[in-house]
């Protein structure tokens, strides 16, 4: 069985809540990735940030990204898999919320995250561009 630890990429960050959106972008630069998870006073998964979140929910709303954190930006009920879950479990959860990321959680802590490029490294064709298609799909 092929488990979300198993083609997760690892050593993913945190970014706490309280941090600002400039700080965010220059660590997504630092990391070279795209989104981050943000984590709450606890350490708690409280939503993902994405460069895009950065551009578009902040930036061309005309808002100041150095006075706004993380945490505002974090909005619904964050997703994420277990290190333990089945392969068909972590396409299932993405494919359902139309999400491209995903963050691994063991024991309540991050231990990283799965990406499009990691499904494309462990997938079929035919499971990728059948997942392609559901998380792409207009709703």
């Amino acid at each position: 069985m092929t488990t979300a630890k198993d083609i997760m990429h690892a050593g993913a960050h945190w970014i706490p809540a309280h941090e600002t959106l400039d700080r965010a972008a220059q660590l997504m630069r630092e990391l070279d990735v795209g989104a981050l998870p943000i984590a709450d006073e606890s350490e708690r998964l409280a939503g993902l940030l994405t460069d895009r979140d950065i551009v578009i929910g902040c930036i061309a709303m005309g808002h100041d990204p150095s006075k706004v954190t993380a945490g505002e930006m974090a909005q619904g009920t964050p997703r994420w898999i277990d290190a333990g879950a089945d392969i068909d479990d972590v396409l299932q959860e993405m494919q359902s919320h139309q999400i491209r990321r995903i963050p691994v959680l063991e024991k309540k802590r991050l231990i990283g995250m799965i990406s499009e490029a990691d499904l494309a490294h462990h997938l079929s064709d035919a499971q990728l561009g059948t997942w392609l298609e559901e998380v792409y799909a207009p709703r």
